[in-house]
Parts: C-alpha cells; structure tokens; sequence
C-alpha cells in the first residue's frame, strides 16, 4: 500500500489513495499511526469518492475512531490529492465531503506545489445539545464576560450554551465553553500559562468525561493580545497533538464571545501558527501550512 506522509502545524497523519481500495481502516490506522512500530502519526486520512463534492476525505484518530473533521488534516489532503491527480484541480476552491459537512478549501499554489490554503470551516455550532455537551453535567455557567451583541446577531439565548461553566475532573476544578467546528470542543481561557498544564493527565479525564456524550478535545490557551492566543490542545483519540485546527477555531470562537479577541487572530500552538478569521458571525475562515513529510510503501 503506497502513502503519503503530511503534516501541518506539526499535526502528522498518513494518506492514502482509498479510491480503489478497501481496508480495515480503524485497524490499519492504530498500527500505521503506532510511532515505535508504525509510521508515525495522529492518525489515518483517506481520500474516497463523493457524490456531492470533488471528493471525500474520511479521517480515522490513532486509537481507531473515525473522526467527522480536521482543520489540519484538511490543508494537507488538498494537498495530497491535487498534487497526485487523484481530483482534477477546480477553478476555484476544492469542495470537500467530511464528517462534519461539504468543507471548501483554497489553496495556495507556488512553482506547482501546494504549500498551503484557506479553509471554510463553517460556521460554530454552540447550542449545548448540537456539541453535544450535557449542561447537567457541568456546574452554572457564568455569563458576565459573554458577549450579548453576538449572541443576539447568532440567535441564541445565553442558557442554550455551556460558557464559562466549571467542570470537575478528579479533583481539579476547569472552567470552559463548549464549542463544535465538527467536531466538539471545550475550551479553557487561562490566565496561568499553557505551557504548565498537566495536559497529559487532565487531557484522557476531559475527553472521557460524562458531560460529553461523544468524547470532546480539551484544549487550554492563553490570550496574549487582541491579535494572539497561544494553545495547547488534546485530541480526542489521539492525546495531545502538536496542532489541532479545529480546537484553534474553537478556541478563537470562545475568546471572541469573551470580547477578548478582534476578527483576525494569530494562534501559536506547539508546532507552528495558524491564523483564524471569525467576525462574530458566519463561518470561521482558518490559513496555515501544508507539507509532505515523505513518502512511502506500507508492506501489507
């Protein structure tokens, strides 16, 4: 099986060509993605056929479970199946199927080779029950840093949504928001810095925990400025990741209801930077890199 190592921001994962294959693709991402006897990676991305878009991309974490979306991964698929043919390139953007809905992504193209793109990530999904996240889970949220002006224009009332709400997680007490780019986050704006966080430990007790009945991203972050976070996020199935593109998103989502943030936002995370366009309204505009690690034959 021939593949295509790709990473953006850091966030690694191995692409195949599923067009006219079929695997055990769960499977076959727990071993390949396995960094002492595998590949290496956050996990597997698949290019399959689409009936309502260019092409599918279907996306498995290194645990095995199939996830509906990644920012990251999305950059680097565009990569992987224009720069192979396996899409014929479009005028405009590539129309994506995912999980999470038809994604549009237009890259950037330099002396033939892709090196990036901007991505649609669509609109936030912050109603509590759409995440999901269980509200009687979590103690009272805190809405007195909650931007009123963009509630209003989203057409939510401040009870629909998990904000600033406290979480326990064996004995330690967080305070976050619960936000879907596809995928469901819970967000932790902190004034401690990011890089001191028990990640490791506080990451699996988020993930698993009963508020969220399908697993959730945790990520951590600091606002440094109107214009910059810095984040730190673990992934749902794949543990702390040098990147995650949703959670960037998220996280500038909720820093945006906090009336922290401007429209335009630079976000630092372990592997690099991603900018994030998010007005308050509409859908979530994400830029950042895409690159090929290398390539290779996978012996069965």
């Amino acid at each position: 099986m021939q593949f295509t190592k790709l990473q953006g921001a850091g966030n690694d994962y191995i692409f195949v060509d599923g067009l006219s294959q079929q695997r055990d693709w769960s499977e076959l991402s727990r071993r390949v993605s396995d960094r002492h006897f595998g590949i290496g990676s956050d996990g597997l991305i698949v290019a399959a056929r689409s009936k309502s878009a260019d092409i599918r991309m279907r996306m498995w974490n290194a645990d095995g479970s199939e996830s509906e979306m990644c920012g990251n991964g999305i950059r680097c698929f565009a990569k992987f199946v224009l720069e192979r043919g396996l899409v014929a390139a479009p005028d405009g953007a590539l129309s994506v199927e995912t999980g999470a809905g038809l994604i549009s992504v237009t890259p950037s193209w330099e002396g033939g080779r892709i090196t990036g793109a901007l991505v649609d990530m669509g609109a936030p999904v912050l109603r509590a029950a759409d995440v999901p996240a269980d509200p009687g889970a979590f103690g009272p949220s805190d809405y007195a840093k909650l931007d009123g002006g963009i509630m209003e224009a989203l057409g939510l009332a401040p009870d629909d949504i998990v904000f600033d709400a406290a979480l326990a997680a064996d004995g330690t007490a967080l305070v976050g928001s619960a936000v879907s780019m596809g995928n469901p986050h819970f967000v932790a704006l902190l004034d401690e810095p990011v890089a001191s966080v028990a990640l490791e430990r506080l990451g699996p007790l988020v993930e698993h925990h009963a508020a969220f009945p399908n697993r959730v991203n945790f990520t951590v972050a600091n606002v440094e400025s109107r214009g910059r976070i810095v984040s730190r996020t673990w992934e749902r199935g794949s543990g702390e990741t040098m990147a995650c593109g949703t959670g960037v998103c998220a996280t500038v989502v909720a820093a945006r209801l906090h009336g922290l943030v401007d429209d335009l936002v630079s976000v630092r995370v372990p592997g690099g930077e991603l900018t994030i366009t998010w007005p308050g309204h509409g859908p979530v505009i994400m830029e950042g890199d895409a690159v090929e690690v290398f390539s290779g034959e996978w012996p069965d």
